[in-house]
Order: C-alpha cells, then structure tokens, then sequence
C-alpha cells in the first residue's frame, strides 16, 4: 500500500514509522530484525530503509600509482525491503539516491522493487563521499534529486531508457526530503522552497523532513510550503539525541540548530547516560506538541537501535 493511503485511512490519527540502516557488509540481516521487533508493538505501517553509497580512499602502491579501495559498503537494501515485507507483512520504503549509480542501474533497482510488490520509494540526492568534500554525480547518472525523481516518473508512465515503446508501467508513490532550517547547500530558503515545489509539481506525493528540535522550525516549515502551494502531507523526522557528542556532530553534519532550552539541559549531563535521558524526554514532548497539531506521521531516525525509540513509543502510542 502506498504511504498516501496509509495516511488517509488512519483518517486523522497520527501513524509511527521509523528508519533503519543497513548492516555494513558481512553482518547479518538478523541484526536488522532485532532493531524491528521491539517496536513492531507500535504498528508501522512501513519502515523506510536508507541506502548508503560505498565510500572509498585511494592508496598509493608500490609503483607509485593509485590504488582506488572500498572503506565502507552498506548493501542490500532492495533485498532487506524483501525481508521486511516478507517477515513483517508491513511496506517497505527503500531509499533511491543519485550518488554511486548511473541511470541503468537505478532503473534495474527500480524493476525489481516494482517485482518484489514496493510500492513507495524515497528519492534522495545522497550526500558527498568524505574523501570528496562535494556531491559529484556518475557521468551516467542524477545530479539531482529532481532528476531521479524524473526517471521514476517516467517508469510510472511505462517509459524505460532505451526502449521506444510503451513497456509496463510502474506504480511508486514517492516521497522526497524537506529541510525546515534549509538545505545547507541552497543559498535560501526562498530558493530551496523553490525546488521542493518543483518536485511536488513533478509528482511526489509527501514529504519526509531532516530531522529538527525545535517545533516551531516545523510548523513555519509547513506553513511556507502551503503558501507556495505545496499541498501534500508533510511527515516531521526526529531523532533523540543520546550522546554528548551530538552536540556538535548533529549541528555540523546536518546543518540544524538545537535550541537554547535543548542546550541548557545537556550541558547539565556529566555522562551519555544522563545525556540520553534528556533526549528522550525532550522527544516525547516534540512528538507529543506535534500529534496535537495532527501531524500524519511520527518518523523516527533510530539509525538500527531501537531501544531508545521504544521508549519515547511507549509514551504516546
């Protein structure tokens, strides 16, 4: 079922989902179904899962040339979507990135999601590989989320890449990425409002947010898109901070502010348990104020450790 219809039959009740990662290669999927099972209690009606692009360095050989090695791989998230379903008898909402494919591969992923029955796809950009500093797109592929978005539209239409005909036709509902405080790369919000309505107008149908700590962000977020005529459900992602080096590595690496309040009380902590209890705390009332003001979804970034969601669950569903 799509995300859409998911949304519309709750007819008003706020849903739970939550987002897991990958296991890096040569662990087991297990480890997958054991960050899923306790909170399965809760009743998702999908899990999205990520997809992290292979990440590499080059080493200098004995010859004096460069030698380009793999230092990090996340695969198999087509076939954990497969898993999920299968164990779960829940949606899948697999991530779809630009970065590391070129557009035959993406549309092979494509075909076989569309085999294995997924209805719903997340259409990133992806981020930049360390080693590169920017995002650098395959010579073959997307630069931009709007133009993968593109190819999936076209698939919906039956429209393949080297075919001249009319093939059979996809159904995705597909969401994309919004940023309350701006992506850190559009020079405004003005402009970055401007290309998340520019892929609503080409056919997305909701909108999952980064992640933010503070409402506020959120309902103005909201409430600029629907001044530029952005009308699709808007899904609010939050992550719990849990350790005292969130402090830093989430404002840095994710380009959002957490608030004086938020600040204050960690700076009260004197270890990462203490730090965990505040962000738990602090989750549940985000997530508390944001289901009064009847947002659809409650998403989750639990980054495959489920125990500290379990809790802020507890607490609201």
């Amino acid at each position: 079922m799509k995300v859409t219809e998911h949304i519309r039959n709750a007819k008003g009740k706020t849903l739970f989902s939550f987002e897991i990662l990958p296991p890096v290669k040569g662990e087991s999927v297990q480890n997958i179904f054991a960050a899923i099972d306790p909170l399965m209690e809760f009743k998702p009606p999908f899990i999205d899962v990520t997809y992290h692009r292979e990440e590499y360095m080059y080493k200098k050989r004995e010859n004096g040339l460069l030698e380009r090695v793999t230092t990090r791989k996340r695969p198999g998230t087509v076939g954990i979507c497969a898993a999920i379903m299968n164990k779960y008898h829940v949606d899948a909402v697999p991530h779809i990135i630009c970065g590391g494919f070129n557009k035959e591969e993406t549309e092979n992923a494509l075909i076989d999601l569309d085999f294995l029955g997924v209805d719903n796809v997340l259409v990133l950009r992806g981020d930049a590989i360390k080693s590169e500093g920017r995002f650098v797109p395959d010579p073959e592929g997307h630069s931009y989320a709007s133009e993968l978005l593109e190819q999936v539209m076209e698939l919906n239409q039956g429209k393949y890449i080297h075919e001249e005909v009319t093939r059979n036709k996809t159904n995705f509902c597909v969401g994309v990425a919004g940023y309350p405080e701006k992506h850190f790369e559009a020079p405004s919000l003005r402009s970055d409002m401007k290309y998340l309505k520019q892929k609503i107008d080409g056919g997305a149908e909701y909108i999952v947010t980064q992640m933010f700590f503070d409402n506020k962000k959120y309902f103005e977020f909201v409430d600029k898109c629907r001044e530029n005529g952005v009308n699709v459900p808007i899904v609010p992602g939050l992550k719990p901070i849990t350790t005292l080096n969130h402090m830093s590595i989430l404002p840095s690496v994710f380009h959002v502010d957490l608030p004086d309040d938020l600040v204050d009380e960690l700076d009260k902590c004197k270890d990462n348990a203490a730090v965990k209890e505040v962000g738990i705390e602090w989750a549940i009332q985000q997530s508390k104020e944001l289901m009064e003001a009847g947002v659809p979804v409650l998403h989750y970034y639990t980054m495959s450790k489920s125990h500290v969601v379990k809790r802020i669950a507890e607490a609201l569903f």
